[in-house]
């Protein structure tokens, strides 16, 4: 027998303190570098995007691959990568942690198009709202003191 999985992952995680330093002009670089990161682990990445302060990746991940494993070396070699390049000169560091979400196959094209339309979205919405609405929705608790 060989190993079949398909775990279609929300992951979102911010910048240190919440910092508005993704410039709109670079991202699309830091996007394509994560890409990279998750083709190299065998994720096949569905869909990244973001805005100042924060990114939501889709993805499904390899058997072979722990989530926080690949949560680690998105954020540990981005972080590199961002200050060599200095693509983000505002840039610290992310913040600590993450939060990540699974979804049904049935869910996957409307969570990409909810994805693509981040700008459009954090408009009218902000990230900390979003992400204590996403908590509730996947009846997860948490500590208010830890979302800040």
């Amino acid at each position: 027998m060989s190993t079949y999985t398909q775990i279609l992952y929300q992951i979102v995680f911010s910048t240190k303190k919440r910092k508005k330093c993704l410039t709109e002009q670079n991202r699309e670089q830091l996007f394509k570098y994560i890409w990279g990161i998750c083709k190299n682990k065998n994720c096949h990445l569905y869909r990244i995007n973001g805005v100042e302060d924060h990114l939501h990746i889709i993805t499904h991940l390899h058997p072979s691959v722990a989530l926080s494993d690949l949560v680690k070396d998105i954020k540990t070699s981005t972080s590199a990568w961002i200050k060599q390049e200095n693509i983000f000169p505002a840039f610290d560091f992310w913040q600590v942690g993450y939060a990540a979400f699974t979804y049904s196959q049935e869910a996957k094209e409307n969570l990409i198009e909810y994805v693509k339309n981040q700008d459009r979205h954090h408009h009218r919405t902000p990230f900390i709202d979003e992400l204590k609405k996403l908590l509730r929705e996947h009846d997860i608790e948490y500590d208010e003191k830890y979302l800040l």
